[in-house]
């Protein structure tokens, strides 16, 4: 993006001189370039310069870190020594001068290690605390304890390292940041038991994310929204109730379509309230048709899936409720398989830590969804290990990739999303964890994009977070690597109310990506619907 900007301001600046008399020219002085270059950048500035702490600007926090010179040769770098031994060592420091305009801050440190028998083998992880201190409240106030990020060791010694520590943390402009950097030995997945140097963090001023458009307001606690397009219509789907409950009488499923890209919305349509049930739509899709296939999961003295049937998105028509064992807590989006039919993922289980009694698996339909078998694919799992709300892409010659939901919970450092994939059609899979670990009680969607092959894995990480990330990756980088997903991104921000907000739920059109997700505070929530422009290829690795 750089360059591209670099060569725009070279063709402003000659079309600029070139229409001027030598004389003018001449007059030019070389403020007027600087202030021409400076206006044209910052028109399309998404980020301001990034501001550094190094080592002798950091101090002691917790532990006994020590400050030294790692050196080879002639070469002598000051770092912190961060052992992979002792646990609770960590060093912090005071950002200032944040820009008036930026609406947070992306925290990275850089790391390096002189050790001889580094290699990606070997893991490490580290953690950052953020917070501000601002005028008339507790410096505890905005205090956000960031997630065990791991990251795999380079091939040789002295080789640095940069990696992001938390992609986004929502700043006040004008009060100084208190950062704390903290390496996590203790973690099973910190596998390098050696010192590990750190030499600086960086900190890069950030624009707020776009607002999201609103489709329906805050009036109840709406929640839960599954967003499909028709053609060039947007289907949102959504259930509303009385808190954050999904068996109330009360709940039922409505929705609203718009055919002008998410800016205005029909009047909102019933698509279920089953009496003495409660009903949440969980799944959504296209049958061979381009009809919509809705999931519902209807829960009262007993639970069903029912699947609606719409081919306008305002007149849903139940289509068939199957009997399943075991029973589905949910099933989740349907997509195409080839060879094989429709398909959707499903988990089952009760969220309880008393047993491996969790499982998941596919149904598979060949005839547009009105029959469908099941296939279990584990079971007898734990919580721990338990992929839940999964979302899933087709990549072709028989492989498929799903991001699966985990619920270990916040005190587990490994917790971190599920990759399953398979290279068969679907009949076998391989379940691996990732390094996603910015995750709480975190719902994935994925959108697979035909003209570039870029997987985009979007997430509302709730708490006092508050974001829906987005990680763009080329699926031959991850399918056998699953630690080796991308820093996310920021696009939006919501409720930081834990269970209030979140549950994202994308679709395409064109080259632009809509994802719906609720926020707000109960009774009160609202359904909303981001817009953003598809990866470009090239923009990712």
């Amino acid at each position: 993006m750089h360059r591209s900007l670099s060569l725009l301001f070279i063709v402003m600046l000659a079309t600029t001189l070139n229409s001027a008399t030598p004389d003018k020219v001449a007059e030019r002085t070389k403020t007027d370039s600087i202030m021409l270059l400076a206006s044209t950048l910052s028109s399309f500035k998404t980020e301001d310069a990034p501001l550094f702490l190094n080592a002798s600007q950091l101090s002691i926090a917790t532990g006994k870190p020590s400050l030294v010179l790692m050196s080879s040769g002639s070469t002598h770098i000051p770092v912190w020594s961060l052992s992979g031994g002792t646990d609770g060592q960590s060093v912090c420091g005071v950002v200032t001068g944040l820009p008036r305009d930026c609406g947070g801050v992306r925290v990275e440190i850089t790391v390096t290690s002189t050790e001889a028998e580094t290699g990606p083998a070997f893991e490490d992880v580290y953690r950052v605390h953020l917070s501000q201190m601002e005028e008339g409240a507790p410096f505890t106030t905005r205090h956000l304890q960031g997630d065990p990020v791991r990251t795999v060791l380079p091939a040789g010694p002295l080789h640095s390292r940069n990696i992001v520590l938390n992609a986004y943390y929502k700043v006040l402009p004008d009060a100084p940041l208190c950062l704390r950097i903290q390496r996590e030995p203790a973690d099973p997945a910190d596998t390098f038991t050696r010192p590990m140097g750190l030499a600086a963090v960086k900190v890069t001023p950030l624009k707020a994310p776009a607002a999201p458009l609103l489709v329906q307001e805050a009036k109840g606690y709406n929640s839960w929204p599954m967003l499909q397009a028709l053609s060039d219509k947007l289907v949102c789907v959504y259930s509303r109730g009385s808190g954050h409950t999904i068996h109330e009488d009360s709940r039922a499923t409505y929705a609203r379509t718009s055919t002008d890209r998410g800016k205005t919305w029909t009047d909102e349509t019933l698509v279920s309230n089953s009496p003495g049930y409660g009903d949440v739509p969980v799944g959504k899709g296209l049958d061979s048709t381009g009809a919509m296939l809705l999931w519902v999961r209807r829960v009262g003295k007993e639970w069903h899936q029912d699947l609606y049937r719409s081919t306008d998105g305002v007149k849903f028509t139940l289509l068939t409720t199957p009997q399943l064992d075991p029973r589905p807590v949910q099933i989740t989006d349907v997509f195409p398989v080839p060879t094989v039919g429709l398909m959707a993922l499903w988990f089952a289980g009760n969220y309880g830590d008393e047993g491996p009694v969790h499982s998941w698996g596919t149904l598979t339909s060949t005839d547009d969804g009105k029959t469908w078998t099941q296939t279990t694919i584990e079971n007898g799992l734990t919580k721990a290990q338990w992929p839940t709300e999964p979302s899933a892409v087709y990549l072709g010659e028989g492989k498929l990739l799903a991001i699966g939901r985990t619920e270990a919970g916040e005190s587990t450092t490994l917790r971190s999303q599920f990759q399953m994939t398979s290279t068969d059609y679907g009949k076998t899979w391989k379940r691996e964890q990732t390094n996603i670990s910015n995750v709480v009680i975190s719902t994935p969607s994925l959108i697979l994009d035909a003209k570039t092959g870029l997987i985009s894995n979007y997430y509302y990480q709730r708490g006092k977070a508050g974001i829906l990330w987005r990680r763009v990756v080329k699926p031959e980088a991850v399918f056998t690597h699953p630690l080796q997903w991308p820093a996310p991104e920021a696009v939006a921000a919501g409720s930081d109310s834990t269970i209030d907000a979140g549950n994202v739920n994308a679709t395409v059109i064109g080259d632009t990506h809509y994802l719906s997700f609720y926020s707000g505070k109960a009774p009160d929530t609202a359904v909303v619907v981001s817009v953003l422009e598809a990866p470009k290829d090239g923009e990712r690795e």
